[in-house]
């Protein structure tokens, strides 16, 4: 699981594939596999690993994975981002159970997408160099406003050829990456962070709050405050005395003014 900066990753039987924030790396028993960092240096991962006979209690025998890399998606968002959090040392998580909702949710995701692997053509070294400074970019400016044209120039290419060649190499499109980089930064921000769900919103670069409320939702499965209380492990109820205390307050005047 790859959690910051970029990679190539190899194995024996597949072509050289770019790792980035949010994809998953995939590998086999006994399979050989290099990691390479040609167009830049520094990633975070974090790795996970299974028996055979684990994974065969999700499938009918344990799978051997055709493909390398499950890209960023909004699947895995929500594993991704309780593993970032976990981290960061925020709740007390159960890692084993994180591990066994990955591993079947992976076996999943491969199944949808190996009907695209006939074409084991290796990439262009220039292309996967220009898209490799465009995921940096993105990275280290999430928050900023990136446009196609903006990007596509920086790479010294076309719009239309830059939005083909960085979807084939990273398996998503220069917004979708863009956005799950900002719910991602959003999501540690509230396990970590005590400053109010408008400030993170717009320090991740969301304009307003309703749309970071309903694309936080359409992402992760809940609105902010709630995604906070759960990898807090915070109780529904832990804030009720203050709230009735609110309610009270306002009952007081309301019965003083009459």
């Amino acid at each position: 699981m790859v959690v910051g900066g970029t990679f190539q990753y190899r194995c024996a039987t597949r072509r050289a594939e770019l790792m980035s924030p949010g994809s998953l790396f995939l590998g086999n028993p006994g399979a050989l596999y290099e990691c390479s960092h040609d167009h830049s240096t520094g990633d975070r991962c974090i790795a996970f690993h299974f028996t055979p006979e684990l994974f065969a209690q999700f499938a009918d025998a344990a799978p051997r994975f055709r493909t390398t890399r499950v890209p960023p998606s909004r699947v895995t968002a929500p594993w991704i981002a309780r593993a970032c959090a976990a981290m960061a040392g925020t709740g007390n998580p159960s890692w084993e159970e994180l591990a066994i909702e990955l591993a079947a949710r992976s076996i999943q995701l491969v199944n949808d997408i190996d009907h695209h692997l006939d074409d084991t053509r290796p990439d262009a070294p220039d292309a996967v160099a220009r898209v490799t400074r465009a995921v940096r970019i993105i990275e280290h400016h999430f928050a900023d406003d990136l446009p196609l044209q903006r990007l596509a120039a920086d790479a010294r290419l076309s719009p239309y050829h830059f939005l083909r060649t960085f979807t084939r190499i990273t398996g998503v499109t220069p917004h979708q990456f863009a956005l799950r980089a900002r719910l991602r930064r959003a999501a540690m921000r509230l396990a970590n962070d005590d400053a109010r769900v408008l400030d993170i919103a717009l320090d991740c670069g969301f304009g307003d709050l309703s749309n970071f409320n309903r694309t936080f939702r359409a992402e992760f499965g809940a609105v902010p405050r709630a995604w906070r209380r759960r990898v807090r492990n915070i109780p529904v109820d832990a804030d009720l005395p203050h709230r009735r205390s609110r309610v009270g307050r306002a009952l007081l005047r309301s019965v003083e003014n009459e």
